[in-house]
């Protein structure tokens, strides 16, 4: 394989910003004065997996799908837990994402490595 499949470029910068947006969206949520939410601070972690899944996943980690998918069927039991309708697009997007991490021809870019991520236009 002579390169990052463009379906894995666009989920790995999906996920970075997805978690770049909102790390930033929750940190406004943080008050100084007011006593220190865990919840909160988990989101933030979650968020930063995100971005580190992603930056990885770019990088041709193998974890990095791994983490992703695993990332996304969190926010499906989540979602499930609000509406019919939140859950029904995070299982989409579960649906989308794992067949783009898990097909062929992303486990052969996976095999290969973070050493042929230097071509990102293939």
């Amino acid at each position: 394989m002579t390169g990052r499949p463009v379906s894995i470029a666009i989920v790995g910068w999906l996920f970075i910003a997805v978690g770049i947006i909102g790390f930033v969206y929750h940190a406004a949520e943080f008050r100084m004065l007011a006593p220190f939410e865990y919840s909160l601070a988990w989101v933030q972690v979650l968020r930063l997996l995100a971005i580190v899944g992603g930056v990885f996943l770019l990088r041709g980690a193998n974890w990095a799908r791994w983490i992703l998918l695993l990332w996304l069927a969190y926010h499906v039991v989540l979602s499930s837990l609000h509406s019919l309708l939140e859950a029904g697009m995070h299982i989409l997007f579960l649906a989308v994402v794992g067949y783009v991490l898990l097909r062929p021809q992303a486990s052969q870019y996976f095999r290969g490595g973070i050493s042929q991520a230097g071509s990102a236009n293939s």
